[in-house]
């Protein structure tokens, strides 16, 4: 007997790029962002480029007829959700790109791809002027700083010249400009700014603010950018949210680069899909911990505001990304016993100290509270690395949180030649038990040093 056939519907995006014999952008990286965000995504090849993490080494244009050819080959078999462009190398590849963008029923990302990541050219000098008339056809144009200056004669040195080169973009005849922030000043905060209009005609300006990641790891951002996009548009979502959901997508992108090839490496198009698939196991992994104590019997370690073993996936970057005992474990008269079951997003206290000290140490993935008491902070002697604390005395007024600010006061002050801590104490406050906080990088490791404090205690 056969199986019978359960086909899958799926929206469909097309990317015009080049292609990157690397594979960390151009065509590869737009086919694996759009296939992570669920879309079934289409291509026609633009050009062909000999390039790694290196650098460019070569590059060729296809001869318009092939591009055209095959922009044919999908517009008449494909339903278009959305199309992206990317690098067009030649006035009249821009020309041909920019009539077949018109005709289409799709709204158009177009990331005006001039000069890549390495510095090497990959748009003819004279084809510049011509991608106004693309411009003109584009739901949302993604220039970064350098290409809007090009674009636009606008340097966009700060906020107000960002809105100025976004408002001359959209003066072009695009929807919006998104103005991508990665190359604008050197503080901490990266902003992306989206230009559109209003029903009114008015300009309205949205900015997206996120932590600077320190890495030269940047390469075929701005393909995975504006792909995402396109993404969430061919899924029918509204422009704002797409752009906010793909800056979001991008910058743990960004931050869970990949190492690869001699150069400095490659974003991570599928970091948001490897988190979720990261989710079970991590819950797993939690589940196998609380179970490992409740036979040990750790009721000795328990505070009493209950104890709690989080886990966070290996892309992990906020609290629902994290697993944990929802409820606590509590003591009891037969031991400790966990009060519910192991959930995403079940711990609020520990997550966020968890996900702070990743900050400074993203190989920490799992972490305890334990009770604090005079034995307990000496048996932290017998811990296999350095123990240190905070005092939440010295927490400031306007502080975000206890718990992200006693792990940055914990963990930011460790050189980064020394190893990082295995356990923090938090001596309390009036009306705040006393914790001790032991993190580790496996369930096997933070298991093993809750063991050794138990033991030493016990003995």
């Amino acid at each position: 007997m056969t199986r019978r056939r359960a086909p899958v519907s799926s929206p469909v995006a097309l990317t015009v790029a080049g292609s990157d014999s690397g594979g960390g952008a151009g065509i590869q990286a737009d086919l694996k962002t759009m296939e992570a965000h669920g879309v079934f995504a289409t291509s026609v090849v633009t050009a062909v480029t000999a390039q790694n993490t290196l650098g460019v080494e070569r590059s060729h244009v296809l001869p318009v007829a092939e591009i055209d050819a095959q922009y044919d080959a999908v517009a008449t078999d494909f339903d278009l959700g959305a199309v992206k462009t990317g690098m067009l190398a030649t006035e009249p590849v821009i020309d041909l790109v920019a009539e077949r963008v018109a005709d289409a029923d799709a709204p158009a990302v177009v990331d005006p791809v001039m000069v890549a990541a390495s510095g090497d050219r990959l748009l003819d000098p004279d084809a510049e002027a011509a991608y106004e008339s693309l411009i003109g056809e584009a739901t949302l144009v993604t220039p970064n700083a350098d290409e809007a200056a090009v674009l636009t004669g606008v340097e966009p040195t700060d906020r107000e010249r960002v809105r100025e080169a976004g408002e001359e973009l959209v003066s072009m005849g695009a929807d919006a400009a998104l103005v991508k922030g990665g190359h604008v000043g050197d503080g901490g905060t990266v902003t992306d700014t989206l230009v559109s209009t209003l029903p009114d005609g008015e300009p309205t300006v949205r900015r997206f603010e996120h932590p600077r990641i320190d890495t030269d790891a940047t390469h075929g951002s701005g393909c995975t950018l504006s792909s995402a996009v396109a993404a969430h548009l061919a899924h029918g979502e509204t422009l704002g949210y797409a752009v906010e959901a793909a800056t979001a997508f991008m910058e743990r992108a960004v931050r869970y680069g990949l190492d690869v090839g001699e150069g400095p490496g490659s974003v991570h198009h599928l970091a948001a899909l490897r988190e979720a698939a990261d989710r079970h196991r991590t819950m797993t992994d939690v589940a196998e911990v609380v179970e490992a104590f409740v036979d040990r019997d750790v009721s000795r370690l328990v505070p009493e505001v209950g104890m709690n073993v989080v886990g966070a996936t290996e892309y992990a970057e906020r609290v629902g990304e994290t697993a944990a005992v929802e409820g606590r474990i509590t003591r009891t008269l037969s031991g400790a016993a966990p009060n519910r079951g192991v959930r995403l997003g079940a711990s609020s206290h520990v997550a966020r100290f968890l996900l702070a000290a990743r900050e400074f140490d993203p190989d920490l993935r799992f972490a305890v509270n334990c009770r604090f008491d005079d034995e307990i902070e000496a048996a932290t002697g017998e811990l296999d690395g350095p123990v240190t604390e905070y005092d939440r005395d010295a927490e400031p007024a306007d502080a975000s949180g206890t718990m992200g600010w006693g792990a940055r006061r914990a963990f930011g002050t460790v050189d980064a030649d020394e190893p990082t801590p295995v356990a923090v104490l938090d001596r309390g406050a009036v009306g705040k038990e006393a914790i001790v906080k032991v993190v580790a990088e496996t369930p096997e490791r933070l298991g093993e040093r809750v063991f050794t404090l138990l033991d030493a205690v016990d003995a």
